[in-house]
């Protein structure tokens, strides 16, 4: 999984450097299998956040511009033939390279480095441009030059503001709860002993309550504990904001525009799958009834088409997402064409639900279906993330898709389990680690790791009670595992 260390900070800090940090997470169990250090190569002399003055017409060429920029540094005039400048424009921010900036040359076909000199260019002299994504390596884009967000801060190397550290995490199967940003930053904030933001989200609903708007029914439970479902109206297609879409990009996902990017964002950030459905094609299940969901096992010989245009067979025992007329998409895995949502979508149902991790690796590999939703699910998802996952993305298209969100959500739980409480004894710990830490040592550790500690009066143990996205921990000898992997393995002696 692809880390970017700027995003995991918006939930912990910490002091160490890049090298010891990586080592301190392998050590923990998350293994750094690489790092890539996004713009390196921006030279922070040469190359500038800018804010644009004025726009002008080139007095010797139709298809050439004259861009004033404000660099912080100094103000420079540089010509560019970027069509999506336009006379008269002003109050962008772009980037701006000096001479002697190291770029990609846009214009080959293969990688080739040049160093930007100073030149005439239809005898108004040049020195410096306005960048696009392929001259810094950013992506392949060279129509265009970079226009950023209108918040990017004027006169900052753009190093600073667009770099970042990206780390190459190979996560095993009993790691599900790191597979997201949020759980990246709780182990980082364990092992290094900082304190960990918990997110809080908030959702402005203005519109009418969900009730009576769509008809939701889970018709097998067993594979389906939980489902939960909002409904925003009045969205606009769009692309998404150029912080979002660099947040994406960096994570390993190509951008599509701002409804869709918003599910993989919040996917990416809480580790929650969604999916939206464009509303207004789902089918009620009764003549003059709403759009309705049904979660079900597949029929055999069943067919449905996924959003990657491929047909599939069905055999019976995938689960599927379903309307009034037929599927429309694989639970936990993709969402089917004909519900899909495109530039003409009004209005989205967003849903966010929890699958047997067991059915969803058996129907992924049975359909030869990989993806990013099939990845976590197959590991094992929090249920209790639905809702939390929902607001933020609920607020995220009201603010990036101009929605109205309707008030209240559906929240279908009908397999809502008690958190696990275990039994640690202390005498334990010692026996199977060969070290003897303190009660008071054991709490502090297991606390940094969310988990609540409380003493069995009259005994040398502990009742830990586990977070419910610890999926992975059941018994006592799980614990251990825990605190073993905070004291240190490479600290255990050998005994």
């Amino acid at each position: 999984m692809r880390v970017p260390l700027g995003w995991v900070h918006d939930f912990v800090s910490w002091d160490l450097p890049q090298d010891a940090l990586c080592d301190r997470l392998t050590l923990g169990g998350l293994e750094v299998g690489g790092v890539e250090q996004v713009g390196a190569d921006w030279d922070r002399t040469k190359v500038w956040v800018g804010e644009v003055l004025q726009v002008r017409q080139h007095p010797n060429a139709d298809r050439l511009l004259l861009v004033t920029v404000d660099y912080g540094e100094g103000v420079l005039e540089v010509v560019t033939g970027a069509p999506n400048l336009h006379v008269g424009d002003r109050g962008l921010k772009v980037v701006l390279a000096l001479e002697g900036a190291r770029l990609i040359d846009g214009h080959s076909e293969t990688l080739r480095y040049q160093t930007l000199k100073r030149g005439r260019i239809r005898g108004i002299e040049s020195a410096g441009m306005v960048c696009s994504e392929k001259e810094l390596g950013i992506s392949e884009e060279h129509q265009g030059i970079i226009i950023l967000d209108p918040d990017a801060p004027k006169g900052v190397p753009f190093a600073d503001y667009f770099g970042d550290t990206v780390l190459d995490i190979d996560l095993t199967p009993n790691l599900a709860r790191c597979f997201s940003m949020v759980g990246v930053a709780r182990e980082v904030a364990a092992l290094t002993g900082q304190c960990f933001s918990e997110p809080v989200f908030s959702v402005q609903a203005d519109g009418p309550d969900i009730a009576g708007q769509v008809d939701i029914t889970i018709a097998d439970p067993d594979l389906c504990p939980r489902y939960s479902a909002a409904l925003i109206k009045g969205v606009h297609i769009g692309p998404s904001p150029q912080w979002m879409q660099r947040r994406l990009a960096l994570a390993g996902m190509r951008p599509i525009n701002n409804v869709v990017d918003i599910t993989n964002y919040v996917m990416l950030e809480l580790g929650q799958p969604l999916h939206a459905f464009d509303y207004r094609l789902l089918r009620p299940k009764n003549a003059g009834g709403q759009p309705a969901i049904i979660v079900r096992r597949a029929m055999p010989g069943e067919r449905m088409t996924t959003l990657d245009g491929t047909e599939h067979a069905l055999k019976g025992q995938e689960l599927l997402i379903t309307d009034g007329g037929g599927p429309v998409g694989v639970a936990g895995i993709m969402g089917g064409l004909e519900s899909e949502v495109t530039d003409s979508t009004v209005d989205v149902l967003l849903e966010a639900a929890s699958f047997n991790n067991i059915s969803i690796r058996r129907t992924s590999a049975a359909l030869k279906l990989p993806s990013e939703a099939a990845q976590r699910f197959g590991r094992g998802v929090d249920s209790e993330l639905t809702l939390v996952a929902l607001r933020r993305a609920s607020e995220l298209m009201r603010l990036l898709a101009g929605g109205t969100v309707a008030a209240g959500f559906v929240d279908l739980y009908p397999g809502k389990a008690p958190l696990k409480r275990i039994i640690l004894p202390l005498n334990e710990v010692s026996r199977q680690l060969g070290i003897t830490l303190s009660m008071e040592r054991v709490v502090e550790m297991l606390t940094l790791l969310a988990f609540q500690c409380t003493p069995i009066e009259g005994t040398n143990a502990l009742q830990v009670t586990v977070p419910s996205y610890r999926l992975d921990v059941s018994i006592a000898a799980d614990l251990i595992e825990e605190i073993a992997r905070l004291y240190g393995y490479d600290r255990l002696p050998t005994t």
